[in-house]
């Protein structure tokens, strides 16, 4: 990133303060429009389509920008790792490391949302966006749903990839691509410089889209509010209640739970006195919820209170505030998953491997930036066939449940340094630093 970290966290911290008052605001009059909007049916409805439209707008953005930046995220997410070859076992360690976590992450929050059920409920939400896909409707059988997947990971024709929003196709063709240009050296340079341009002016017009998602966030609770009147209150909170409380155990097991168990089992030590020599890191990581904002911090605390060795610090966390989310990795597939519960879809096991697959390989491009995940769910819900527009209401407490994800994120790096640097002790040679 070309900001520098002071100003990073004053621009998360205006973020969240524009985000968490248009909440209260639209909550607030939400509560008061049932009263406000006229008796005629007709008249009612196109008030509330008018004051849901600057919602609609943000959902429709957010689905806009899902084919480039994946596209653009995962070509520079792979290729800015360079020829892993050439790190040595470092480099292969390292990305070991991160893509167990990452996928154990995204599987701890399927098995939860499909236990607790937090979108369950005796009426289900109609859809946002008019009738659900047909694949939705009737979903195929677990052997049918499986091979379709597989097939959908190679797409005949990328153009077509793109306009039906085959995600996964676009994801594995993005990953492989960007593997083949670290691979080339020089020769792919200028096509890796074209990405990591394009990758640039993509994220600045997200950044812009992230700017008018309170007023569209507002608009949305308002909308949502005015048509549901009382039953607002008497079933889509609970239910909204259970879905981040769903989220924060996910998120808690895995940073109390599995990251010190795996801390434990490389280095039969103490996992929560090393936790808390990178306190300083995971409270700056709480209130700016940014990881590439924190990673100074990270270091510093790695280095000083960890005593982990300048090699390992160097390479493996700056290349984790990048591609490692294992928080906003679990957070996506427990909101896919909640958001296809409430309107009463019955996920085939096909769909979950999508979802795994999807959350899994998005969180590469999550690029340690404020509300990045809102994009990467839009991401999940379009390759599962949700409509992203359906993802409304979970916006509304997206910008509390980012700080506690950011949080989990700079935990798995803080331990990956851990682990990777105990078997960097056994060994000696030069370490190139990774290109964050």
């Amino acid at each position: 990133m070309s900001d520098d970290p002071a100003k990073l966290r004053r621009r998360a911290n205006a973020l969240v303060i524009f985000t968490a008052g248009a909440v209260v605001v639209g909550a607030l009059i939400g509560w008061l429009l049932p009263g406000w909007l006229p008796e005629d049916k007709q008249a009612r409805e196109t008030a509330l389509m008018v004051i849901g439209f600057p919602g609609d707008l943000l959902m429709q953005m957010l689905k806009m920008m899902v084919v480039p930046l994946v596209v653009a995220t995962m070509v520079v997410g792979v290729a800015s790792l360079g020829d892993i070859r050439k790190a040595g076992k470092i480099g292969y360690r390292t990305i070991a490391y991160y893509a167990l976590t990452t996928g154990m992450s995204v599987l701890l929050g399927i098995i939860l949302v499909n236990i607790i059920q937090p979108g369950s409920g005796a009426e289900h939400l109609a859809p946002a966006a008019g009738e659900l896909p047909q694949s939705l409707q009737h979903p195929k059988g677990a052997v049918e749903s499986l091979l379709q997947v597989i097939k959908g990971m190679l797409p005949p024709n990328l153009l077509e990839a793109g306009v039906k929003m085959n995600v996964l196709g676009l994801i594995v063709f993005s990953v492989v691509l960007g593997a083949v240009l670290s691979t080339m050296g020089e020769r792919g340079r200028p096509v890796i410089r074209f990405f990591e341009g394009f990758n640039e002016a993509i994220m600045k017009i997200v950044h812009l889209i992230v700017w008018f998602a309170p007023i569209g966030i507002a608009s949305l609770l308002m909308a949502r509010m005015g048509r549901a009147g009382d039953d607002f209150f008497q079933k889509e909170i609970p239910r909204l209640a259970k879905y981040m409380a769903t989220v924060i155990i996910g998120l808690g097991i895995h940073v109390l739970i599995v990251l010190p168990g795996i801390y434990w089992l490389v280095k039969k030590r103490n996992p929560f006195k090393y936790m808390l020599g990178m306190a300083q890191a995971l409270l700056t990581a709480f209130s700016t919820a940014s990881s590439s904002a924190t990673l100074p911090i990270t270091m510093e605390c790695a280095k000083t209170n960890n005593k982990i060795g300048d090699r390992s610090a160097g390479f493996v966390l700056p290349l984790g505030a990048t591609i490692n989310m294992d928080g906003t990795a679990l957070y996506e597939a427990v909101a896919v998953i909640f958001i296809a519960q409430s309107l009463g879809i019955d996920l085939s096991l096909g769909q979950m491997v999508v979802v795994f697959f999807t959350a899994t390989l998005a969180a590469i491009g999550a690029a340690g930036i404020p509300e990045a995940g809102l994009v990467m769910m839009a991401i999940v819900l379009t390759a599962v066939g949700i409509p992203p527009e359906n993802a409304g209401l979970i916006l509304a407490v997206d910008w509390f449940l980012d700080r506690f994800r950011t949080m989990v994120n700079v935990a798995g790096d803080s331990v990956g340094a851990g682990v990777v640097d105990h078997y960097e002790q056994r060994d000696a040679g030069p370490i190139p630093a990774a290109a964050a």
